[in-house]
């Protein structure tokens, strides 16, 4: 992956997060993740994407990501990307995909790109639909929290 981290160097491995429109769950994921790699020391850098961008999104970004990450303290890089669909690209230079919730993203992954689930972690991460925004962002947080930790007990 060719991105810098804000250190300057280069990251060894890379991490993709999966939602459906790259518009909330995943662009928290992975502006998180970033900050927590980052502060660890930990040589990874997230990226995101959706799986189906005809979802209803207003902007580039939730509005509600952008509170909650800067209540994190985490500052969002500008200009702000819209969401950008995942190709089969992303996802062969990804060291670790997850998709945010298994039910909802497994059958759009598995339509779009037969076969590709089996190397997925999926998580179970509600949608505003099925879970208020505070709840899903706080399950959120302690799932990339979790991962973190993993990542530096592997090295």
């Amino acid at each position: 992956m060719s991105q810098m981290t804000h250190t300057g160097r280069s990251p060894t491995r890379s991490v993709l997060f999966l939602c459906t429109g790259n518009y909330y769950r995943s662009r928290f994921a992975e502006s998180l993740f970033n900050k927590l790699a980052a502060t660890a020391g930990l040589g990874w850098q997230a990226t995101s994407r959706g799986l189906d961008l005809h979802a209803e999104n207003v902007g580039p970004i939730s509005p509600a990501v952008v509170r909650a990450l800067a209540r994190r303290e985490v500052v969002l890089e500008e200009p702000i990307r819209f969401p950008v669909a995942v190709t089969e690209r992303d996802l062969r230079a990804a060291d670790l995909v997850v998709a945010l919730k298994e039910q909802e993203h497994r059958p759009l992954l598995d339509h779009q790109f037969p076969g590709w689930y089996r190397r997925v972690e999926f998580w179970h991460i509600d949608d505003l639909d099925l879970a208020p925004v505070d709840v899903a962002l706080e399950q959120l947080e302690r799932e990339v929290q979790s991962l973190v930790q993993r990542l530096q007990q592997a090295g």
